[in-house]
């Protein structure tokens, strides 16, 4: 039901959607046919594209233009991708959302090479905007998107993190983003200061609620409706929210460290995922998810009544409820 939500949303913005679709392809256009190759295969793996969604909505609180959104939206959705090449690198992984990653497709150089071609391209799609603010935010996004993806390099495999250390880490790695999509959004529109403000709130909230979930899912769901194998988390070395509830666990930490050293066989990992969701790790994890929302939905509780305000209701039903 809330999948349909989702999809019933996204067509009414599909004309908007689908003009920043065809703007994303033409950024990662390059001279370099291995770039163009691995940028488009990254591309056209999909994703959910909550990002440019919540800079076209943010952008209904202001006076709408779709060509100055795109030009936002393209700058952040690339600036997502190039992150998602370089942590591709950084876990070693093969697969994402069911395909091959551009690390695994080429090799550790183009994908980095690729990663910052993107960001590149990210910066010269917002570039024509004459708006001081909307480049110093980006620029400033960026940043801590680079400084988390070292923090995480960092972190890997150490279990003497706290969960403060955790909710930093998501921070930068999701809800800057999305916090920055509505902020971005709201700005490039000319929404009034105080709406942008609690654009900004609502799009960290929701972001942070948005990776909890999506780490609950590692746990929960299958191989197949991933795209890779349940459990990725952890066999990467990063500590989520519903293992800093069990890591002390006796019976749980075998299980951890043979997920760490690379020894952790295939039965291994089906009875490690089986016992985290019997131990109420999961439920303590959507509690702190849950919170988020609420928080999230209280800062566009007084915004203007619109559809783009019912449509951030919506996507927050969606992100509490989502099974993919």
């Amino acid at each position: 039901m809330e999948k349909l939500k989702l999809m019933t949303l996204y067509a009414d913005f599909r004309k908007d959607l689908t003009y920043i679709e065809k703007e994303l392809e033409r950024s990662v256009n390059s001279s370099s046919p291995i770039i163009r190759q691995a940028s488009l295969h990254l591309l056209r793996a999909g994703g959910k594209r909550i990002r440019p969604i919540f800079v076209i909505l943010a952008s209904q609180f202001g006076t709408y233009s779709l060509e100055d959104v795109a030009k936002v939206a393209v700058s952040l959705e690339l600036v997502h991708m190039g992150s998602l090449v370089h942590d591709d690198v950084i876990d070693d992984s093969d697969m994402r959302r069911g395909f091959k990653t551009v690390k695994a497709r080429w090799d550790n150089r183009v994908a980095m090479y690729t990663g910052d071609f993107i960001f590149a391209r990210a910066l010269t799609s917002i570039g024509e905007i004459e708006i001081p603010a909307v480049h110093e935010l980006l620029a400033e996004t960026m940043l801590e998107i680079c400084k988390g993806e070292i923090i995480q390099i960092d972190h890997q495999r150490r279990t003497d993190q706290t969960t403060r250390d955790y909710l930093r880490r998501i921070k930068r790695k999701t809800a800057l983003l999305l916090s920055s999509s509505c902020e971005l959004g709201a700005l490039v529109s000319g929404a009034e200061p105080s709406i942008v403000r609690k654009l900004r709130r609502f799009g960290y909230f929701a972001g942070m609620a948005y990776q909890i979930i999506d780490d609950i899912l590692d746990i929960i769901s299958t191989d197949k409706a991933l795209g890779k194998p349940a459990g990725s988390d952890l066999l990467n070395g990063h500590l989520t929210l519903p293992i800093f509830f069990i890591k002390d666990d006796e019976e749980f930490q075998p299980f951890m460290a043979r997920a760490f050293d690379g020894t952790l066989t295939e039965t291994e990992r089906f009875e490690m995922l089986a016992y985290i969701r019997k131990t109420g790790a999961i439920e303590k994890a959507q509690a702190v998810s849950d919170l988020y929302l609420e928080k999230a939905l209280a800062e566009i509780a007084s915004l203007p009544e619109n559809d783009a305000k019912k449509a951030f209701m919506q996507i927050s039903a969606f992100i509490g409820k989502r099974k993919y």
